[in-house]
């Protein structure tokens, strides 16, 4: 069974149909590739799947439960992570301060006895502490963890936000453009980053407009065009598939 599934999922915004009955199969622990031309319905999947818009009809599956519709924390504690097109980082704290942010999504004393500082919350505070430092120096921040976010190069802010994003625990992983903006090192950097992720047992679905990231990472390949998908398949596949090169691979090959 897969681990994400939307049967015909579609959004309309008045008059425009963003996404048009989309049946999408996401396996466990692989990294499938979501592609296309600007426009063409791949953040607002991710809107949907991730509780930000609602589905005009169709549904979204998770883990055998229906998901469709519930809101965003919902969505978030089901362990769909996300990152977003741009930063969503807390600029104003430190590196160290946001991913610990995170890690409070899962605080599982109440609210009266953290309030109360009793040994269980203190407890509890320390591991989490403790869990962040390490996430930091998985994924290679630690040494900038006294930094504002805001002072970081812009690759490293898509990095802690992935790392932010970790922080919950994540069972599926949604990347929305996380390479966009890098330079070829960071791009590589992000890249490894994001396999072994996977090879943590997260499963990922990439939306990225570097065609050679996309092909270098995926283990699939699903391209959308006006809402609707139109291929799918693996990576080598989809570079031939003519009606993909026509639509928007053709555009970018052109330019490599």
């Amino acid at each position: 069974m897969a681990l994400l599934q939307t049967r015909k999922l579609t959004k309309d915004f008045g008059g425009l149909r963003a996404v048009d009955h989309l049946d999408l199969d996401v396996f466990d622990s692989e990294i499938l590739g979501l592609v296309g031309p600007n426009g063409g319905g791949k953040t607002t999947v991710f809107n949907m799947i991730s509780g930000f818009f609602a589905p005009t009809s169709g549904n979204i599956i998770f883990e055998g439960e229906n998901i469709t519709g519930l809101r965003a924390d919902q969505i978030a504690r089901k362990a769909i992570g996300r990152i977003f097109q741009a930063s969503t980082l807390f600029m104003q704290s430190t590196v160290f301060e946001n991913v610990l942010t995170g890690f409070h999504m899962h605080y599982k004393q109440p609210g009266w006895k953290a309030f109360l500082h009793t040994q269980g919350t203190k407890d509890e505070e320390k591991g989490m502490r403790q869990r962040t430092r390490e996430l930091l120096e998985w994924i290679g921040l630690v040494a900038l963890e006294d930094e504002l976010a805001q002072n970081l190069p812009h690759g490293y802010q898509r990095i802690l936000g992935v790392c932010l994003a970790l922080a919950s625990n994540p069972k599926l992983l949604l990347l929305d453009e996380p390479v966009t903006g890098m330079n070829p090192t960071e791009t590589t950097t992000m890249i490894d980053k994001i396999r072994q992720i996977r090879d943590k047992g997260v499963t990922i679905i990439l939306v990225e407009h570097n065609m050679r990231a996309v092909m270098g990472v995926c283990d699939r390949i699903v391209v959308l065009n006006y809402g609707k998908k139109i291929a799918e398949g693996l990576p080598q596949e989809i570079r031939k598939n003519k009606e993909v090169i026509q639509a928007y691979l053709g555009r970018e090959e052109g330019a490599s």
